[in-house]
């Protein structure tokens, strides 16, 4: 039928690029950063406080005192599309998983995050995003958010976090956990409680080294280390002294180098908080080690506000997705020429 291969070669050209032409390519984010849609199965749900979890669905959750006009400019921010699910995070919601004993209102709750599934063994990834330019997350860091949901039972997951206006940021992971909730899951509220603490002690050494970047992404990794230490003790039946887990975080401190940045009261305060940890359901999950392992590798050389950096949109779940799709196509077109000279 075809008189040369400079004619074949030409169709099979024209082919391939209509059927490229009329591939799906919806929910194609032009700036992604891991907040797409995956397909990642979530947990089930489970109270025992030995399960960690990712999501099936993909959230944003945006704060009770954002005003709804700015929903759209949030999601600019944030980066997502209409595959999220949409949440609003109350004060009610703060005193449920965050802290019963402390007051807030509504207009207050103004961090808006959004959180969706990443790949298996991804740990947390966590992206602090500029508002209109301002980073508007004052206190809270990136690689604090990442290290505390882990410990909180969270895992696989990327979260950008934003606010309109300036806030300290501690209220953002009360959005986190309801979209948790909505998704079916209940993470433990005594790997939570502890987790929350672990983001107010570890502030004070964080402020004190405000100066030092990369200070945050160690100080989280050392906590990491410690816990993952405390866990496997655990597992294999030993339960640690506070002066034995003092001595393991001294000692994660000095393998990062910042023994010398971080004083006394500081790791004191720390340390109350890991040996809640030890007592905490989580610390007998051996996916926990696994897990941990995952976030420390995040965020031990991280630095500043973004641990997972801008890529192109075909390296997430979508891309691959319409790759896939394209790889059929050309699949089925080369059968279809191979066919004509049957």
């Amino acid at each position: 039928m075809f008189k040369s291969i400079k004619g074949l070669t030409t169709l099979l050209v024209a082919s391939l690029a209509v059927a490229t032409i009329c591939l799906p390519v919806k929910n194609v984010l032009a700036d992604s950063t891991d907040t797409s849609s995956d397909t990642t199965t979530s947990s089930s749900s489970s109270t025992s406080g030995t399960t960690t979890h990712t999501l099936s669905n993909s959230y944003v959750v945006y704060g009770a005192g954002v005003a709804s006009s700015l929903y759209d400019s949030i999601d600019n921010v944030l980066g997502t599309d209409s595959n999220f699910k949409t949440l609003t995070s109350t004060a009610s919601d703060y005193n449920e998983y965050i802290s019963s004993s402390t007051s807030t209102t509504d207009a207050a709750m103004i961090s808006s995050v959004a959180i969706a599934p990443g790949d298996p063994g991804s740990g947390v990834k966590v992206n602090i995003k500029n508002y209109n330019g301002n980073d508007n997350i004052t206190s809270v860091t990136a690689q604090q958010y990442a290290l505390v949901a882990q410990m909180a039972g969270v895992t696989d997951v990327t979260i950008n976090v934003t606010a309109n206006r300036s806030v300290s940021g501690e209220a953002a992971l009360t959005g986190v956990y309801k979209a948790f909730a909505a998704d079916g899951v209940t993470l433990n509220s005594t790997n939570t409680s502890t987790a929350n603490q672990m983001l107010s002690a570890t502030q004070s050494a964080i402020d004190a080294n405000s100066s030092d970047s990369s200070y945050p992404g160690k100080l989280m990794a050392a906590v990491g280390d410690t816990t993952k230490q405390i866990a496997k003790d655990k597992q294999a039946g030993n339960t640690l002294t506070t002066a034995e887990i003092t001595a393991l975080f001294e000692k994660a401190l000095s393998n990062r180098g910042i023994s010398s940045k971080t004083s006394s009261t500081q790791i004191t305060n720390i340390v109350n908080v890991l040996v809640n940890f030890q007592s905490s359901p989580i610390s007998s999950s051996s996916k926990y080690v696994t897990n941990v392992t995952n976030t420390i590798n995040n965020v031990k050389n991280s630095t500043g506000d973004l641990m997972n950096k801008a890529k192109n949109w075909a390296n997430s779940s979508t891309g691959k997705k319409t790759i896939a799709e394209a790889q059929s196509w050309l699949d089925k077109l080369v059968t279809w020429v191979k066919d004509l000279f049957n």
